[in-house]
């Protein structure tokens, strides 16, 4: 077995850079060839259709099927013009991936030849029956029937030799059973009530959009390797594996040179991702050994998710074809950085203002000190609920160690603003204000520099900072789909200003000048929200204990952060908004609960397999070298000479004795209680006991098998090693 590892090691070695075709047109030549965009429809289809389809993406009118009949029918002819050959309704189901079922365009003509049809229909509505993928109890089997149905805000796209048309999934009954379709629905709850708001500063405002830019980081290792540790190809992560004796300490992989296999793998994810019309802009090595970052420009909310999902297929698919296989798991390493994909959100309107931006002069910024106080009261009410939408079994390896921020929800805003809100504090008082202390506070707002985003450091701890123009959720998972954190926390706002409306119209309603209620409801805010906002350091013990004194939820478990999707808080957010019903939020908890049992049984199953059947053999093996050596000894020495020669090896042939011996009874104790809490009934309680009863062991098995790979001979040991999945270009 030992060979295997050898091989695979040698094959990475001798690796070379897989030459990516090199575009011969500019990039601009080529943005978004595969993309049904504004330019292709405007080409494709008639005047009557094309401003069908603007309407119902800028607007959210709703498409006549004879209209749908014409869509389908230019879409066709562009997608046959690329080459594609089939169809496919592209949909976000709860797994947190994507799914498609691909048809062909070619139908029987009746004389044994085929057209290529696409109907308006087949557009609009699909049936994928789909049963197999998780409902929270919505589905039964025998009810199994789902429907996808078209979203005409993200365009169409071709990806090799499909048509892929991004869709909603709902379930016979109209239940939601996707991530899409809850996101689309906040979008449409925070447009409306922060057009409202807005008003207050500006008639001309019609639409509010959010808008999102993420940060997306990866692992790259060799194919080969990766194929030789069962547990990446399983889990995508190491169940097992000593640190190596060089991992980030020099810190010489930030920023650093990228490797030419690398670069090439870059090269082609780019190429193919600008064709796909996602504007794909930086690129970099990041702090650990073997891992990268892509980031794009900012797009809207929902296209931004949509594409963020493409481009993890094309990750992992041309990462293959560069001999390198893409880890997206959050924490796939132990002692190095985990991956994060740091989501970058702000709020605009259809007039060209960023509400999360300072402006030039007192009436915008008290418009953007509206919108920031806003957002951080619905931090402040809903942090449980924010930390429920990133929360998940890979995720809680990653929070809190080497710089993800810990689970605790904060709100960073640096020195500048924190001070300005406590000016705003002190100053502004119940009682009706003076002229002068009015413009005061609006002089004091209006200096506010365009170079904000300098006054505003960084702060790599907390979960939720503040970076000049925008907020940076920097907590959500690599591997996570970004429509869970962007749900919640539009969910959140979009509930906020609702409220914020209602209290300012009551106060103006007594008579009181418009800038004044506002500057009364704002500076309530910022007293009743003071406790989400820390500066500070977030990995400190005492951060921990003050959050706690302060009644910010400090809870650690998944399982029971889960819990917050279902409090009387959230499940009133959600009605409120009309977002999600209660029966769906239930059944989303309870396929968040069924999703970390099932990940904690497959890394259980797996270690176990690989303890006894990698391991301990190989182990035995090397004990027994040990004790032939030895024996050896005695029959050539004297048995002064032995007792001298000898100990060394009897002291190790203990050691990995009591190595061995330890493993095989922890691994035996994790299954024995496995098997228990296979039997539990309840969703919940099932998923508690394996966070509190199985997944334990994974560290005291590991403890002794690192331990075992620093002793056994190099030769015998069988799975790569931390030093040559990391270091091996």
């Amino acid at each position: 077995m030992a060979t295997l590892r050898f091989k695979a090691l040698e094959t990475a070695i001798g690796r070379k850079p897989v030459v990516a075709d090199a575009p011969k047109e500019k990039t601009s030549e080529y943005f978004g060839k595969l993309v049904f965009d504004r330019a292709k429809m405007q080409k494709y289809l008639s005047k009557e259709a094309y401003q069908a389809v603007i309407a119902a993406i800028d607007k959210g009118q709703r498409i006549d099927r004879k209209i749908a009949d014409q869509v389908a029918a230019g879409m066709k002819s562009w997608a046959i013009e690329l080459g594609a050959t089939h169809y496919t309704h592209w949909f976000q189901p709860l797994t947190g991936g994507t799914a498609e079922k691909h048809d062909a365009f070619a139908d029987p003509a009746g004389n044994g030849s085929v057209i290529e049809s696409f109907s308006g229909k087949l557009l609009v509505q699909q049936e994928p029956d789909a049963s197999s993928f998780p409902s929270g109890g919505i589905r039964a089997t025998f009810e199994a029937r789902g429907y996808t149905a078209w979203d005409p805000s993200s365009p169409a796209f071709i990806l090799d030799d499909t048509l892929c048309i991004p869709t909603i999934f709902i379930s016979y009954t109209g239940e939601v059973l996707d991530y899409k379709t809850p996101l689309l629905k906040a979008l449409n709850a925070l447009d409306k009530a922060a057009v409202e708001v807005c008003h207050y500063f500006d008639k001309d405002v019609q639409k509010v959009t959010a808008n999102l830019g993420w940060e997306q980081e990866y692992f790259l290792v060799d194919e080969a390797l990766y194929e030789a540790r069962p547990d990446l190809v399983l889990t995508e992560r190491t169940l097992m594996g000593h640190e190596s004796s060089k991992n980030q300490q020099l810190e010489d992989q930030y920023f650093g040179a990228i490797p030419p296999r690398v670069q090439e793998f870059m090269k082609e994810l780019e190429f193919e991702s600008w064709k796909l019309g996602i504007p794909v802009k930086t690129r970099h090595n990041e702090v650990a050994p073997n891992q990268y970052e892509l980031a794009p420009v900012y797009e809207e909310a929902n296209l931004a998710v949509d594409h963020n999902l493409l481009v993890m297929t094309l990750m992992r698919n041309i990462a293959r074809r560069h001999n390198f296989a893409c880890l997206l798991h959050e924490k796939p390493f132990g002692g190095v950085n985990g991956s994060g994909k740091h989501n970058n959100w702000s709020v605009c309107t259809d007039t060209g203002v960023n509400l999360l931006s300072p402006g030039k002069n007192p009436k915008s910024n008290l418009q953007f000190l509206t919108f920031l106080v806003n957002t951080l009261v619905a931090v402040h009410k809903n942090a449980p609920l924010l930390k429920a939408s990133i929360a998940s079994a890979n995720n809680a390896h990653r929070l809190g160690a080497n710089e993800a921020p810990p689970c605790i929800i904060s709100a960073f805003l640096g020195t500048y603003l924190t001070k300005m809100l406590d000016q705003i504090e002190e100053k502004v008082t119940d009682q009706k204000m003076t002229p002068d202390e009015k413009t005061e506070i609006k002089l004091d707002i209006g200096r506010i520099p365009e170079i904000l985003l300098d006054n505003t450091d960084r702060n790599r701890t907390s979960p939720f900072a503040f970076t000049g123009n925008r907020f940076e959720f920097r907590a959500v998972g690599s591997s996570a789909n970004c429509s869970a954190a962007m749900c919640a926390l539009n969910t959140a706002l979009a509930a906020q200003l609702l409220e914020f409306k209602v209290e300012v119209d009551a106060i103006i309603a007594k008579g009181v000048k418009k800038d004044e209620a506002i500057f009364q409801v704002l500076r309530k805010y910022i007293i009743e929200s003071k406790d989400v906002r820390f500066d500070g350091n977030g990995y400190s013990e005492e951060w921990q204990v003050e959050a706690a004194k302060r009644g910010l939820d400090v809870e650690r478990n998944p399982v029971k952060m889960f819990d917050s999707y279902i409090s009387e808080q959230s499940i009133n957010l959600f009605k409120k908004t009309g977002v999600l019903s209660e029966k769906e939020l239930h059944a989303r908890t309870e396929i968040k609960w069924e999703t970390y049992t099932k990940k904690i049984q497959i890394e259980a199953r797996v270690l176990g397999d690989l303890a006894l059947n990698h391991i301990v053999p190989v182990a035995v093996d090397y004990q027994t070298a040990l004790i032939k050596n030895v024996q050896g000894i005695k029959e050539l020495f004297s048995e002064a000479e032995f007792n001298e020669l000898a100990c060394a090896r009897l002291e190790l042939i203990k050691k990995v004795g009591n190595h061995i011996s330890t493993i095989k009874a922890k691994v035996h104790e994790m299954v024995e209680a496995r098997k228990v809490v296979n039997k539990l009934p309840d969703g919940r309680e099932k998923a508690l006991a394996y966070s509190e009863k199985v997944f334990p062991f994974f560290e005291e098995i590991r403890y002794h098998i690192d331990k075992l790979e620093l002793i056994v001979d190099n030769e015998m040991w069988t799975l790569p090693k931390y030093r040559e999945l990391l270091f091996t270009r």
